[in-house]
């Protein structure tokens, strides 16, 4: 598999999503129950999480992680690609320490930040618990949550959304702007650009699900992973927990553009990856690691993402970008939180 296609123009993949710096900690399960957490969840903390965010910086031993889903994903494509500014990225942060740190660590990672910047919020943070090999994500939004459509209206932002030929967009968005995606949907229909969506979370179809349904029909290529996929199942009512099935009836939902059929990318940790497209269901094993190079899982899903998109804004054959987002996954998932080796050795395994 090629490395990264060095002809790929400047800003051809745009993400947008919320920056946040991920405070990383491995915790006991006395503390995710003290704080009414699951092992495997990602919810928007509430003031009543909000003591644990300093408990976990004077008491545990903590990493800063430049964190936030799409920026993840870019992070990962960037790192596949290995050419500087082939993305760039839309979020608000605040104008402080940690702000700063994200900015520094994306340029760094060679992604083209666009943030929004707040003088009066501070930058969003991300607890990000590990237990056993389990994460478990509580988000705190803060200067992401002020994030403003006008954002879009500025000259050098206009220029970046007519620049990309592919947009990545996650569900997390939807609790903080969603007509900018809708806007940006439509651009991409308009300009036949490629829209990417992930559900990211269980909890954005099961409160958020009338934005979800308002985004899909612009959706080209539909990321989710079991939890989220279910939960998006169980609100639509489906009446069925069968992965292959749910992948197959979302690949067939009301799409606007109907020149290009929808691609639905189910992930199931180690289990098979689903793909459904033009009416059929296609199954790739994953390739297992053993239970001492597991060092968390966090970061995992994006890095599958950013990988898959590394090959997909290529051309590659679907199997090429599942094999691709796999690699990177196995990557995070052998390092702290979602980081990756200096090199990147992607090839037929």
């Amino acid at each position: 598999m090629a490395h990264g296609d060095t002809n790929l123009p400047e800003g051809i993949l745009l993400g947008m999503c919320n920056p946040l710096l991920d405070i990383q900690a491995t915790v006991g399960k006395d503390f995710l129950e003290k704080h009414g957490l699951k092992e495997n969840d990602a919810i928007l903390a509430e003031d009543k999480h909000l003591p644990m965010f300093e408990e976990l910086v004077k008491g545990y031993e903590v990493e800063y992680i430049p964190g936030g889903a799409a920026q993840n994903v870019l992070r990962t494509f960037q790192w596949i690609i290995n050419k500087p500014k082939r993305s760039s990225y839309f979020g608000a942060i605040g104008n402080d320490e940690y702000g700063n740190k994200l900015r520094e660590k994306a340029t760094n990672a060679g992604v083209d930040v666009h943030y929004q910047v707040n003088d009066s919020v501070k930058t969003g943070t991300c607890a990000a618990l590990i237990y056993k090999t389990h994460r478990s994500l509580a988000a705190h939004l803060a200067a992401a949550n002020t994030f403003t459509i006008d954002h879009l209206d500025k000259a050098e932002n206009i220029k970046a959304v007519e620049k990309a030929q592919f947009y990545y967009i996650t569900g997390f968005f939807i609790t903080v702007c969603p007509e900018a995606i809708i806007r940006i949907a439509k651009h991409a229909v308009e300009h036949d650009k490629v829209l990417m969506f992930n559900l990211s979370a269980p909890f954005v179809s099961q409160f958020y699900s009338e934005h979800v349904n308002e985004t899909l029909p612009y959706v080209d290529v539909l990321f989710g992973n079991e939890e989220e996929v279910k939960a998006y199942a169980e609100k639509m009512d489906y009446k069925t927990n069968d992965m292959q099935d749910i992948a197959m009836r979302l690949s067939k939902l009301e799409k606007v553009n109907t020149a290009r059929p929808r691609l639905v990318v189910v992930t199931q940790g180690p289990d098979p990856v689903i793909i459904a497209q033009d009416g059929k269901v296609t199954v790739y094993p994953v390739k297992q690691l053993t239970e001492d190079q597991i060092v968390d899982t966090n970061g995992a899903g994006d890095a599958f993402c950013g990988g898959f998109v590394s090959q997909y804004v290529q051309g590659k054959s679907t199997e090429e970008c599942v094999e691709a987002g796999c690699y990177a996954a196995r990557e995070v998932i052998t390092q702290q939180g979602c980081t990756f080796p200096e090199k990147c050795e992607i090839r037929k395994n």
